[in-house]
């Protein structure tokens, strides 16, 4: 894998894993009224997305919420791109990690921000209303889930849990009812450090998943994992339609593969020039394809990758 993709990968990593780090399972104080307003979601949605212009930091995830346009989870809340504008909210800035959208909204993990009033990290919560209020799914004050894959419509969940809390040990868990209860998940057969996770979003039985080590699929509910690529590939980013799973991987360069769930087959899409620098996460919506890249570029296709659209640039907004 080229020297330099390798270090801009590690660093992504650990940023990510650095932000909101400290003052863990304290709670996030409210500086005033207006603040704590926003943090219960009583804000109006004409007040909560307002015009954005800028550079957005440390995207943490991305994915199309039904109907709602394009989000982007980074340390200062979320940023939205939604019928050729910009927009981000005002209020709720939490570092989201672990994002996932689904038809309705989206579910996350990761840290406070300042006047949210939530314990530090905050578990696993979702919104069902752009963000404007999140509901506390569970571990709050105890688990940041920076690996967590959502069913689109199914709303399953799969989690790689770093250390033992007070549902789970530490490994691979999934929950089929809301977080109300969790099961261990064997994981037989996958390798190398997680990058990504992602669930199919009607059938929570294949789960993907992007490693140091490659990419794997499981079609057992992550009980055990077979490998799509060949060795020597860096697994970076997944996201599944109802029939194929496209991801994306790097060895000497970046590229981007459509692998059709029922037979197997392969086919390599076309990327933008994406000199030194590779795809860190992946969206879709059946007529369109979305890339963010670890050097902050972001482009929309909707003709699989013949044509991209840069949206951001060196993570500024276009």
């Amino acid at each position: 894998m080229n020297n330099k993709l390798w270090i801009a990968v590690s660093l992504a990593a650990l940023l990510a894993a650095g932000c909101g780090a400290e003052n863990e399972s304290e709670p996030a104080p409210a500086e005033d009224a207006a603040e704590e307003e926003a943090a219960q979601g009583s804000l109006d949605a004409e007040d909560f997305e307002v015009d954005f212009e800028g550079t957005v930091e440390h995207v943490h995830g991305m994915g199309y919420i039904e109907g709602d346009g394009l989000y982007f989870a980074s340390h200062e809340g979320l940023k939205i791109y939604r019928d050729g504008e910009w927009l981000e909210t005002d209020g709720m800035h939490n570092d989201y990690m672990g994002f996932n959208a689904v038809d309705r909204g989206f579910y996350t993990s990761g840290h406070p921000g300042q006047g949210s009033g939530m314990m530090n990290p905050i578990g696993i919560q979702r919104s069902m209303d752009g963000g404007r209020s999140l509901e506390h799914m569970g571990f709050e004050g105890e688990t940041d889930f920076h690996a967590m894959a959502v069913g689109y419509r199914s709303h399953h969940m799969f989690v790689m849990n770093p250390q033992p809390n007070s549902g789970m040990g530490a490994g691979f868990f999934r929950s089929e009812n809301e977080g109300k209860d969790w099961s261990e998940a064997a994981a037989e057969g996958l390798d190398g450090d997680i990058s990504y996770l992602a669930m199919h979003p009607d059938d929570s039985q294949i789960i993907a998943a992007a490693t140091s080590t490659g990419v794997y699929l499981s079609e057992d509910g992550g009980d055990s994992f077979k490998a799509l690529t060949n060795d020597g590939q860096f697994g970076t980013a997944l996201t599944f339609s109802e029939d194929a799973l496209y991801y994306a991987s790097y060895e000497t360069a970046s590229e981007l593969v459509e692998y059709t769930l029922e037979g197997g087959g392969t086919k390599t899409l076309p990327l933008p020039e994406l000199p030194e620098d590779g795809v860190l996460y992946l969206a879709q919506k059946p007529d369109e394809l979305a890339i963010y890249t670890v050097k902050g570029q972001a482009f929309i296709s909707g003709n699989k990758g013949e044509e991209w659209t840069q949206i951001m640039e060196n993570g500024e907004v276009r």
